[in-house]
């Protein structure tokens, strides 16, 4: 009886220990399941917090590309510019948005503006034009305050033909004269008529023809260098 109970025993414990050996096994095993089911979600997680934030970042415009708008506004000095075809304005009416638009100068050298209608503008300075539509808005408005500012200017161009080194229009920054014109563009070609030179120029709807002393002018004598206009031809024979 003794050796069955003590046989029994033995083998009650050896059970016992075999289920806890198994348990322990089991615990482990559903441990690193959980673990890896647990890292398995947050990097699932990141990685959608990470798409998401790329997505964010693909969709938001730089500073520098929200900054960028018509044309750099030129240096323009107010008193002494004067408006010509194709230049674009920008006219802006102080607390009346409906009113303040950008305007381009048509062929004709007129711009049209609401409640102005028409109005010719080519050969005013931007003060000018200013002061115009402040009186031709005070019918309409009490007090009304308006600024004009030119944002391109696409008038001032001089013209370069015959024997040079590059022909086509030239724009004008202004203060050029016809013999910097000519070393910009390459100079006079090796057939060319250097003491043939002229400008045509349109005066008073007239165009006159000026003649130009090329020899002279690079002996260094500053009076026979001609400034040039807007318009204005350079005919080289």
């Amino acid at each position: 009886m003794t050796l069955i109970n003590g046989v029994g025993l033995r083998g009650w414990k050896s059970g016992q220990r075999k289920n806890l050996l198994f348990g322990a096994v089991l615990g482990v095993g559903l441990a690193v399941f959980a673990q890896g089911a647990a890292a398995q979600s947050t990097s699932s997680t990141d990685a959608s917090a990470k798409a998401a934030d790329e997505s964010k970042t693909k969709t938001q415009v730089p500073a520098s590309a929200k900054a960028v708008g018509p044309e750099n506004t030129p240096a323009v000095d107010n008193d002494s510019y004067h408006i010509g075809l194709a230049d674009q304005l920008m006219i802006s009416v102080w607390k009346e948005p409906e009113l303040s638009l950008a305007v381009v100068v048509r062929p004709d050298g007129v711009i049209t503006l609401p409640l102005i209608n028409d109005l010719h503008v080519v050969g005013l300075k931007p003060v000018e034009l200013q002061q115009i539509l402040i009186d031709k808005l005070k019918p309409f408005l009490t007090e009304p305050q308006v600024t004009v500012i030119v944002q391109g200017i696409r008038s001032r161009k001089v013209y370069l033909v015959g024997n040079v080194g590059k022909q086509g229009s030239i724009p004008l920054d202004g203060g050029e004269t016809i013999l910097q014109l000519l070393a910009a563009s390459g100079g006079v070609g090796p057939f060319a008529k250097a003491d043939s030179i002229y400008i045509l120029r349109t005066e008073n709807n007239k165009q006159i023809r000026i003649p130009f002393q090329y020899k002279k002018a690079l002996k260094g004598k500053v009076k026979e260098d001609i400034l040039l206009q807007p318009g204005d031809i350079i005919v080289v024979p």
